[in-house]
């Protein structure tokens, strides 16, 4: 893993609350600038250990689809996913949720796993060639997203 990025945010609202909404990965498109949400696989209905969910992805006019696994599902404290692409490393996905007075602190992170000759493939898909500059600044618009959902339910 050579690139890595992590995004902090306070919110108004309880870590299990935002827990059911990081945790509900169909629903990520309403928060996040490049995901449109997806389907979890083979019967799976939310996120445990081993479960697999495909995620729908746009950049611009670009379309991709991943496989999610999830790896860490601890609700109100932590989720994590590995993402492949046509079952090659892409990348790990976390959200870790903290308790706070005033509701929770939310950390989402985001590491690298691609092999380096599979970085300009996945530039060509996806159209984004500085993945780190362009997940911090989409992680960033997720938490806010987030934030004011979670704020005003």
């Amino acid at each position: 893993m050579s690139d890595n990025v992590t995004v902090t945010c306070e919110i108004n609202a309880s870590a299990e609350q935002v827990w059911k909404m990081v945790s509900d990965l169909p629903r990520m498109g309403e928060w996040s600038p490049e995901n449109e949400g997806g389907v979890w696989l083979k019967g799976a209905n939310g996120p445990k250990e081993g479960v697999k969910f495909r995620g729908s992805n746009r950049h611009g006019k670009r379309k991709w689809k991943t496989i999610a696994t999830i790896i860490d599902a601890e609700p109100g404290r932590k989720l994590t996913f590995r993402i492949t692409v046509l079952g090659i490393p892409d990348s790990e996905w976390s959200y870790d949720l903290e308790p706070t007075d005033g509701g929770c602190r939310v950390t989402e992170s985001w590491a690298d796993r691609r092999p380096g000759w599979f970085k300009p493939l996945t530039a060509l898909v996806s159209g984004v060639s500085e993945r780190e500059t362009h997940n911090r600044a989409g992680m960033e618009q997720t938490l806010e997203a987030l934030k004011a959902a979670a704020e005003s339910a």
